[in-house]
């Protein structure tokens, strides 16, 4: 009797995986270092430390998931992990709103840096269309957005088959932005070195398309997931937390669309 549990909460069982991802995350860190210091076992590291972290990730989640097939997510526990979840968007929207403090000081007070001429864009600085691949890519997301709330409401109500073509067209969705903009990458008529412009555009732009890939393979799990019967109706949180995720892509790019697409780009020439 002693023993019994007498709570709703779930402690967790001793584990190895923080131990290794801590020492996986170290090689990462410590190779990319030496890499940028032209260390030939620099590159040796990162690869070691990163298949690491991915196997990490991988066996950690593995056994969150039998822990919740366990029964160990209790109603109590499943708030907790909404409210872990909800902390960590709200640490993402803190990163990006760095970056987007970034391009509104260069833009807002131009003459402040010496190299953009006193306006914004920089002279001579020719910016991409917003009206064309990125109102495209734009479309794209928000059309992800409805499928991936088609898929969580047909989970709601049961509708497996439903639940699975809407996460399928959602990653198919999310690829297809990712190939639209490696494209414009690949187009664009600015280096990441060419000066500030340049700069605060691909890290902005460049970090949300790292998260769309993110998501896009939060997705593709919970689909497999959703193949195996794992979710039900009223457990399903792997999935609700990819969906939340995916949401907060699609706010984030309205705003790189509305503040660095079409008012950071107002009155330059656009690229052919």
């Amino acid at each position: 009797m002693a023993a019994t549990k007498q709570h709703d909460y779930h402690l967790v069982e001793p584990s190895i995986w923080p131990l290794v991802g801590a020492i996986a995350a170290f090689l990462f860190f410590g190779g990319f270092v030496m890499w940028l210091h032209e260390n030939r076992y620099g590159p040796i590291l990162m690869g070691l430390g990163f298949a690491g972290i991915l196997f990490t990730m991988f066996e950690w989640w593995t056994t969150t998931i039998k822990e919740a097939h366990q029964g160990d997510h209790t109603p109590v526990v499943q708030l907790h992990l909404r409210y872990g979840m909800i902390l960590f968007i709200a640490s993402e929207v803190m990163f990006f709103l760095a970056w987007f403090w970034a391009f509104f000081d260069s833009a807002i007070f131009p003459s402040a840096v010496d190299s953009v001429g006193g306006v914004w864009p920089p002279k001579g600085v020719s910016v991409m269309d917003p009206w064309g691949l990125p109102l495209l890519n734009t479309f794209i997301l928000l059309c992800s957005g409805t499928t991936v709330t088609w898929a969580h409401h047909s989970l709601i109500h049961g509708d497996r088959r439903g639940l699975k073509i809407g996460l399928l067209l959602t990653i198919l969705l999310g690829i297809s932005f990712t190939l639209c903009q490696a494209w414009e990458y690949a187009h664009a008529p600015f280096a990441f070195k060419g000066g500030i412009y340049g700069s605060t555009f691909f890290m902005a732009t460049g970090f949300h398309g790292f998260h769309v890939i993110v998501g896009t393979i939060f997705l593709i799990v919970c689909l497999i997931r959703a193949t195996k019967g794992d979710f039900t109706p009223r457990q399903h949180f792997g999935f609700e937390a990819a969906a939340w995720y995916w949401h907060f892509v699609d706010v984030v790019w309205l705003f790189l669309f509305t503040s660095i697409y079409v008012w950071g780009g107002w009155g330059a020439p656009h690229a052919g």
